[in-house]
């Protein structure tokens, strides 16, 4: 069963303005009904400001009343009252120790996603356009030593991002009309080679 956001600042709101059971407020809140008596006691949850689930849309007041005529109905969360948390994509804190493997990253892009666009890159490695002009143009200060390598395999994105950028931009490629280069051979395959 979904839960409201804030139960115990929803509870205490629900003890203090309306005539529910404590029985309908503990279902509601996912508490124990002896919970709810302490914090009508005042023994529980002291400066816990209540939280109106009328006013951020998990309840109607026409849901409120209908409980209140009747004590053995039980309160209903609207549909859709908690919003998901959006994932963000793209840019995302680099460790320390991870972040000389970036340039080997942009390469190994570089080389085998050219559809890629440099602003898709950047979003993904978590780096800027310059890094990414510089590993092309061979002029970053340690190009001698970079080596293409998967960014998956160093844990710099993860497969899924991968997939989706290169999804976008290879749609892009089709609506300017341009070929699909092909996908790249497995990391396995470039080992063993």
């Amino acid at each position: 069963m979904t839960l409201p956001l804030m139960p115990k600042a929803t509870a205490v709101w629900l003890i203090e303005k309306t005539a529910l059971t404590f029985t309908q407020i503990a279902d509601f809140c996912g508490m124990h009904p002896l919970e709810v008596q302490a914090i009508a006691d005042g023994e529980v949850a002291q400066g816990i400001v209540g939280y109106d689930p009328v006013a951020n849309a998990q309840l109607t007041n026409a849901e409120i009343a209908r409980c209140e005529k009747d004590s053995t109905a039980r309160l209903r969360l609207l549909e859709g009252a908690i919003p998901m948390p959006k994932r963000s994509r793209g840019a995302r804190y680099t460790p320390v120790a991870k972040r000389n493997d970036r340039p080997d990253g942009i390469a190994f892009l570089l080389r085998n996603y050219p559809q890629l666009t440099e602003a898709q890159i950047a979003k993904m490695m978590g780096t800027t356009k310059e890094t990414i002009q510089k590993v092309r143009d061979r002029s970053h200060w340690n190009s001698a030593n970079i080596k293409a390598r998967d960014p998956v395999i160093l844990g710099l994105c993860s497969q899924t991002d991968l997939n989706a950028m290169v999804q976008q931009a290879n749609e892009r490629l089709l609506r300017e009309g341009q070929a699909v280069p092909p996908a790249p051979p497995p990391a396995d395959a470039e080992e063993a080679a």
